[in-house]
């Protein structure tokens, strides 16, 4: 006889839902990453403008240019606090997710162990019985033999 369990569809589900959140939580990963490059080409961007700009200011370029430099730089200050905070708002969504993650491995283990314990109990029954069978066979051997 073969053990099988009651709650086995629930088991798989738990799992599915483990694997599940584990992709979730990659994907936020993979877009926290896609932000802090961002920012840094933004930030690598800006650097390199405000060579630029160093550079247009000592060879006397008109005002206008270096304004024109200037308001880019500013631009590019905004698209950085804005990076910043987009960094963040991932940061949250990651621990969320890790969140997330952390409930549903829980919940698997909790089914697992269970089923553990109902496999265990099943395997303790089985041997219980074969060694009832052998009892029995003894007993009837020895009446057997008594005649």
């Amino acid at each position: 006889m073969r053990f099988h369990y009651t709650f086995q569809k629930v088991v798989d589900l738990k799992a599915n839902e483990k694997t599940q959140a584990e992709w979730l939580l990659s994907s936020a990963l993979g877009e926290l990453q896609a932000q802090e490059k961002s920012l840094e080409d933004l930030i690598q961007q800006r650097r390199e403008l405000m060579q630029s700009l160093q550079q247009a200011a000592e060879q006397k370029t008109p005002l206008s240019k270096l304004r024109e430099m200037q308001d880019y730089v500013d631009y590019l200050d905004h698209c950085i606090a804005r990076k910043h905070s987009d960094i963040s708002r991932a940061h949250v969504e990651v621990q969320h997710k890790q969140d997330h993650l952390s409930t549903k491995v829980l919940d698997e283990k909790v089914w697992l162990k269970a089923k553990d314990k109902a496999q265990t109990a099943f395997q303790q029954n089985m041997t219980l019985r074969e060694q009832n069978e052998l009892d029995e066979m003894a007993t009837v051997r020895f009446a057997m033999k008594s005649l």
